[in-house]
């Protein structure tokens, strides 16, 4: 059922991300209950669910844009769970926010630049994004509002990239896309995974994330509903986990295991 982006898995056999136990409030509002996920190097882990389903939140979270109640962020061994956002940029995580998030003001290559504020040392910069993206190389100087969707998409992928992550979050790179310019986009990731980056991406569009995930788990208001190797569910279980459909769900969600 799934074409998974290949990743081989580095160093040493531990994940190199491990959430356990997440608990995230908006105000009075849970938005995420007892999440658990293990990443390991190499992999693409995908997250899917509906609008209001708490991906974007999980993620935030990871990045350290929103606060836990309980639970912990395990990162390369180091519980990062009160760690500043820009402290855990230094230490490779790096996420690609939803609706991309540039400066509109600025050009193409002055936004490239942002993102290596907090670079660590590694392969990416600004030269191999445009290697990536070629089509950014003519139009370095041209300021990121003037761009079309994908074309923004792509700038912010490449801001990422500069900072050189271990650890690449991506929040709904389809949204708003179309078809064509989605598949142009995740085309990338190959590349970007041959670097040596680990995918963790939240994606709306269920068959694109079958297609290139390694690992995946379903979330329906804040719970997990389904977790596994997209190649171990059926549609049907997953049509029941997006949707919360009485007697439907398969899987052991939450148990941290590697399938």
């Amino acid at each position: 059922m799934s074409e998974a982006v290949s990743g081989t898995r580095q160093g040493s056999d531990g994940p190199l991300l491990d959430v356990q136990d997440l608990v995230v409030h908006h105000g009075q509002l849970r938005a995420l209950s007892g999440i658990s996920l293990r990443v390991f190097p190499g992999e693409v882990y995908a997250i899917i669910g509906a609008n209001g389903a708490g991906k974007s939140t999980l993620l935030r979270t990871i990045a350290g844009l929103h606060h836990p109640t309980a639970g912990s962020i395990v990162y390369d061994g180091r519980d990062v769970t009160g760690l500043r956002p820009e402290r855990r940029a230094t230490a490779g995580i790096v996420m690609v926010p939803e609706n991309r998030r540039l400066f509109p003001s600025l050009t193409v290559e002055e936004n490239l630049k942002v993102g290596a504020t907090y670079a660590r040392s590694g392969p990416w910069t600004i030269d191999k994004v445009y290697d990536l993206f070629p089509w950014m190389t003519e139009r370095r100087g041209q300021r990121a509002v003037q761009l079309s969707g994908g074309e923004q998409q792509s700038v912010a992928i490449g801001r990422a990239l500069v900072a050189n992550p271990r650890m690449l979050l991506l929040d709904e790179l389809s949204l708003g896309l179309a078809p064509v310019i989605v598949q142009r986009i995740y085309g990338m990731l190959p590349q970007i995974l041959q670097s040596g980056v680990t995918v963790l991406l939240v994606e709306q569009d269920v068959s694109q994330a079958m297609r290139v995930a390694t690992n995946l788990q379903c979330l329906l208001e804040g719970h997990t509903t389904l977790e596994g190797k997209p190649s171990d569910v059926t549609a049907a279980q997953v049509e029941a986990a997006y949707f919360g459909t009485a007697g439907a769900v398969a899987g052991q969600p939450g148990d941290g295991s590697e399938a």
